[in-house]
């Protein structure tokens, strides 16, 4: 008490000085570098005397700014959207960002372009630098968004079975559909006829009779998002039974009996 301490930093005045309480002294929070000293003087005697040591502030720098980029639209259950950083920086770990919400684990700078992998998850995405050494961090210049288009619903395909050869064959239906979107029926990979829009009720494909496993792929018309159908159907054929000649017959009189016969027959 009863002596004033001027801190300086270097040559020049930090801030003001301050009146000794008896106890310890905060001269506040400072940012700029330099070597630090406290000189102290009696109130009432102005006579003056340094502080014993020095304090040295130094500036660590910060990660280089680097540029997020990548993103893009994807189909609900497609691999997903690319994110990466334009360059990057060897010492600096890279953390990816989707919101508040940290992606995966950071990853090493490698001197060039850092990527994040493919993103399946809608979002703003963006990369926090923090220098492995010094802890120092920094938000990477702007961001990269991921948006997903929904599937088409799921809806059952039916129908199918087998026919008699010659008949006009086996319908093929979905059990429901929807608007906007087109519903493009398969005989193994080959498309079968043109693509049916979605009405908002079930779609009949129509009869027939190729035989194989038939599904359905419904494709959304704005988005180009696609997906198979649930389920699939089988449509075979059934042989008729194998022809042979009825004979026999002929005019008898009343009271006699005449034969008729089948020359073969199948077993079954």
């Amino acid at each position: 008490a009863g002596v004033s301490y001027q801190l300086y930093n270097g040559s020049a005045f930090a801030g003001t000085a301050i009146l000794g309480t008896g106890s310890a002294i905060d001269f506040g929070t400072f940012t700029g570098t330099g070597t630090y000293s406290v000189l102290a003087t009696s109130i009432s005697t102005s006579c003056q005397s340094p502080m014993s040591g020095t304090a040295t502030i130094g500036t660590n720098a910060l990660p280089v700014l680097q540029s997020v980029a990548g993103g893009g639209t994807i189909c609900a259950g497609a691999t997903g959207a690319n994110v990466y950083l334009n360059n990057s920086q060897t010492g600096i770990n890279y953390q990816l960002y989707n919101g508040s919400a940290p992606v995966g684990s950071p990853v090493a700078g490698t001197g060039s372009t850092l990527s994040f992998g493919p993103q399946t998850s809608a979002g703003t995405y963006t990369v926090l630098a923090t220098n492995a050494t010094t802890s120092c961090s920094r938000n990477m210049i702007g961001t990269a968004n991921v948006n997903v288009n929904a599937q088409p619903a799921l809806f059952t395909v039916t129908g199918g079975g087998n026919y008699c050869a010659g008949d006009l064959g086996s319908s093929v239906a979905l059990s429901g559909s929807a608007t906007g979107v087109n519903y493009q029926l398969y005989v193994g990979s080959t498309a079968v006829g043109a693509p049916v829009a979605g009405t908002g009720s079930s779609i009949n494909f129509g009869t027939f009779t190729t035989p194989g496993s038939y599904s359905v792929v419904g494709v959304n018309a704005l988005t180009g998002c696609s997906r198979t159908m649930s389920g699939s159907t089988t449509i075979g054929i059934n042989a008729l039974p194998t022809a042979y000649n009825v004979s026999g017959g002929g005019s008898i009189c009343q009271g006699s009996t005449s034969g008729v016969s089948l020359s073969g027959s199948n077993n079954g």
